[in-house]
Parts: structure tokens; sequence; C-alpha cells
């Protein structure tokens, strides 16, 4: 109490004075061992759980970054999409990328895989891994993972000069791809098992981006379904039937409507094209409650929300109608809305880091 005491006292015009500026660097200095110390996986029970750390689109957001879900089941954690910014927005949510084991990808599009490059390297710089991090993908994912591992490979190259093998093996720097076939409509194969965690993929309507998947995610009784952009899916439905918790991307076309006519009102023709075509392959969050009633799951999270929604108000009509298409429980995710399933539990519990 004494420390910050003194440290309130101080105005930042007399920081320089010794006193107050030790005390600041002692501050600092515990704040770090604190955050290098703390396991966000260890402090969870055993279950499965969904840290968002990107849960916006590609338009820029102050709540939410570009698309990127980490799922915890047991010490196991994995990455689904990693939009640009998830390395930092994980390590902010006390999650840092050397935890990552993993990343699954839904599809290509830039805004879910942009941020590949630097989780690879903060997980390898950071981390003793002597394997490069897995991406797992439909076919195709190659063609990703050899674009990261080119655009990186100079990188890595004076990282391992500067800092030596022992703690940047090459070894283990970059990607690599583990490629499935693109599931066909019914199909869900198992790409990733290991004990009691199952991750299952299945096909998603974003023509004409194709393939594009979900995932279903077991884990000791506790289950998860992850849409990744899609139009409503008769599909998804299908294979999302009875998961504890469904996340389901989400387009407002009423707001997006707006953004195109002010795109049209100040003659950007690009944008007022963009605006258009992205409504046919997006679900709207009715649809999306749509499909978790259909699909009969305990709990909605409406995630890569497009478009931005940065006062309450827009929130408040980016989900009018889900009430009555859907009568669970539903949140809009943020960056840093977590859902815990505790294994041996029903309970759902939300929580924001």
């Amino acid at each position: 109490m004494r420390r910050i005491s003194i440290l309130l006292a101080c105005g930042s015009a007399l920081l320089v004075l010794a006193g107050c500026r030790g005390v600041v660097l002692d501050l600092m200095r515990d704040r770090v061992v604190e955050n290098m110390r703390f396991d966000l996986p260890a402090s969870l029970p055993d279950g499965l759980h969904v840290l968002v750390c990107g849960a916006g689109g590609p338009l820029p957001d102050a709540k939410r970054t570009s698309t990127c879900l980490a799922v915890i089941a047991g010490d196991t954690v994995l990455l689904v999409d990693a939009g640009a910014g998830s390395a930092r927005s994980l390590a902010l949510l006390g999650l840092p990328p050397t935890r990552i084991e993993r990343v699954l990808l839904t599809h290509f599009h830039s805004d879910h895989i942009d941020g590949l490059g630097e989780v690879a390297t903060l997980r390898w710089a950071g981390g003793d891994w002597q394997e490069p991090l897995a991406v797992h993908g439909p076919e195709g994912v190659e063609q990703v993972v050899e674009g990261f591992n080119l655009a990186y490979r100079q990188d890595q190259s004076y990282r391992t000069a500067h800092h030596g093998e022992a703690v940047t093996p090459p070894a283990a720097a970059g990607l690599s791809a583990a490629a499935f076939p693109a599931p066909g409509k019914g199909q869900a194969p198992v790409v990733f098992e290991r004990g009691d965690l199952r991750v299952i993929a299945f096909s998603v309507d974003h023509a004409p981006v194709v393939p594009a998947v979900g995932y279903r995610i077991e884990y000791r009784g506790r289950s998860i379904a992850i849409s990744g952009d899609t139009a409503k899916s008769a599909n998804l439905i299908a294979h999302a039937r009875g998961v504890d918790v469904l996340f389901h991307e989400a387009l407002s076309r009423e707001l997006v409507g707006v953004v195109h006519e002010a795109a049209t009102e100040v003659g950007d023709a690009n944008l007022a094209k963009i605006t258009m075509d992205i409504l046919d392959y997006h679900a709207s969050p009715v649809e999306a409650a749509e499909s978790a009633a259909e699909a009969q799951v305990g709990a909605l999270v409406l995630y890569h929300v497009v478009p931005p929604l940065p006062i309450g108000a827009l929130e408040r009509i980016y989900v009018e109608g889900v009430r009555e298409a859907y009568d669970g429980p539903f949140e809009v995710a943020v960056n840093g809305t977590l859902v815990s399933l505790p294994a041996g539990s029903d309970e759902i519990e939300f929580d924001e880091r």
C-alpha cells in the first residue's frame, strides 16, 4: 500500500525523481513477473473452454479484431482461425502464442489467416517447441503454409543468427500443413484426435469460397460447434446438433446496408459493390439463432460480427429478432469473451477476460 500511495502522490512531472521512478519500475517488474507466471489453461477447471481472441470481421473495430478462437481442452490449446492481431490479442488476454499447439483453419479468406505468421513466430521464438506450428485445414492449406514460410524465411534466419539455435531452432520455425480432403455434405471426418479430445470437420455454405468448413469439438462429454463463415447451412445444423455451445458468425444486412449507402453517397464504387456482394454468403444474427434453435444447442455465441458495433445502440439493432428465434442464452462476443464447459457438468459459464 505504501508504494501505491507514493506513486499516486507523484505527478507526471516528478517521475524523474529517484524515489518515484524506482517505484514505477518496481511495479512494472512485479506486473511483468505476474503476467509471465500466469497460465490461463492451468487456472481453468478441466473441461472445454473457448477464449474469443478475435470476435470481428475484416473491418476495424476497437472491441473486435479479426477472427480467432482459442479452444482449451485440458492441457491442449488449439486456435481456430488466426486473423490479423491474433497473437497480440492472445497475449493481452493472458494466453501467449507459446501455448498454441496447432491451428484449425475454416477457409482461406485473408481475415482468417493473415495473423498466422505472427502467431507462428512468437510461438517459435518464445517457446520451447521442437517442431513447426501444425496448421490443419482442407486441401489448399498447403499453399497457405508454403506462402507464409517463404515470406518469413529471411526473418527466421536473422533470429537464429542473433539468438542461436538453442533458442530459435531452425527445425521448429514456421508452419507445417496438415491437410484433409474437403468433406462432402453429410460427411464429418475426424481431423484431430488425442485422448478425450476429438475434432470433426464438416462443410458449410460460403460459395464461391470452396472449400469452407466448420468444426465440432468434443472433450470429456462437453462439445462445441464453430461455423466459420457461412450462409445458413443445413449441414451445419446437422453436425452441430445437441452441442453445448454453437459459435456462429453473423452479419447484419440492415447495418451493412447503411455502410453500402454511405459508400454510394461518397462515390466509393468498390466498397459499394463489396458491401452488396457479401450479403449472400453470411448468415444474419436471426439466421444464426434459427440454426441454434433447430440444432437444439445449449447456448449461442455470435462472432465474426459484421459490421463493427462501436456503440450499444447498434448492438441492440444487431440482435433484433434473435430472442424470438432462439430462447436459449446467447452472447454477442467481444475480444476476451470466455466460455467454459467444465467436465462432468452441464454448466455453461460466460466470463470476460
